[in-house]
């Protein structure tokens, strides 16, 4: 049985109360929302925090307005967002992203501000800690060499959320808190390119609210491949979204998830795109044009040639979508 090290768990009720306690305990301290991901990674010994700062009683953290925009507590549950009727009207990309999450237990704890957070995964990474000493550690945990790459200077561990690359697409930003003040940042800026180094949120600062804005009479929509229609996460995922002038396109994004360590914005293939017709020639090049920015390992589920020719597929099905 897999136990979790030892801790000091603290309650705070607000968003101040649980900056300062960062702040005070440094790198030592984890924020915890729902611990479906980090638990798990507390009894693989992957992190090992001194102090938990729970954000289960800071009620400000909680809640969703919808008035044109939509903005988004960081601790509400995905259970709340899956059950929001008007979110799914007006957010349905974002709300299938929502839904396609873990199981409806695991939703029911979990939370959105957490989906955006995750830790990056990968198979020589996500393992026991017996299961890793007999391999030698990976960069990513103890060790020192990238196994996927080992001649890699960083690792090549995924971004695996789901609503990530929905709220890269519908333009989000995020608004992060410390005791240094606030600061709101684009919801591309929150990730970087290394698998270790992930986010570009300090560790003295908690995600507060997510804010989406109005998106008028775009249309967007979330495709995602994993080996079980439930529970598993992500091997490859598509956000898109399309603003239409009349029959041509307007404005554009596509994102992928699920293929590197930060998401992919394929600008090539918007550019493809803007100012025509969605025709099945026009959808077709694009979809090969997104394939191309897809560049896959063989560290998660399904081998990298798979999951770049999938890339290709569900670019396509998207765009289809959206051209209905």
């Amino acid at each position: 049985m897999m136990r979790l090290p030892t801790f000091r768990y603290t309650a705070p009720k607000t968003a101040a109360e649980v900056a300062e306690i960062l702040a005070g305990e440094g790198p030592q301290a984890s924020i915890v929302a729902g611990g479906t991901d980090l638990y798990p990674n507390m009894k693989r010994r992957h992190q090992t925090p001194k102090t938990l700062v729970s954000l289960r009683h800071v009620e400000e953290l909680r809640g969703v307005q919808l008035n044109g925009a939509v903005s988004i507590g960081s601790n509400e549950t995905l259970s709340d967002l899956e059950d929001n009727a008007a979110l799914k009207a007006k957010l349905p990309a974002l709300w299938t992203a929502v839904q396609s999450i873990s199981t409806p237990q695991l939703r029911n704890m979990g939370t959105i501000g957490g989906n955006v957070c995750l830790d990056t995964r990968c198979n020589y990474y996500n393992q026991t800690w017996e299961w890793r000493r007999a391999i030698d550690f990976c960069m990513k945990c103890d060790g020192e060499t990238c196994w996927v790459a080992p001649s890699s200077d960083i690792c090549w561990a995924v971004n695996s959320s789901d609503t990530v690359p929905v709220m890269i697409a519908l333009g989000a930003t995020f608004t992060l808190i410390s005791t240094r003040g606030e600061r709101t940042i684009p919801a591309l800026e929150m990730f970087g390119e290394d698998g270790i180094d992930y986010l570009t949120k300090q560790p003295d600062e908690v995600l507060t609210r997510i804010d989406i804005p109005d998106q008028g009479s775009a249309k967007s929509v979330y495709r995602k491949v994993r080996r079980r229609g439930s529970f598993d996460f992500p091997v490859a995922a598509v956000a898109a979204r399309v603003e239409m002038d009349g029959d041509e396109v307007k404005a554009a994004s596509i994102i992928l998830n699920a293929v590197g360590p930060k998401p992919v914005v394929c600008e090539t293939a918007v550019d493809a795109i803007l100012g025509k017709k969605l025709t099945d020639e026009v959808i077709e090049e694009a979809a090969k044009l997104a394939g191309k920015g897809a560049k896959p390992l063989d560290n998660t589920d399904h081998i990298s040639m798979w999951r770049k020719k999938v890339v290709v597929v569900e670019t396509k099905r998207a765009l289809e979508a959206l051209a209905q």
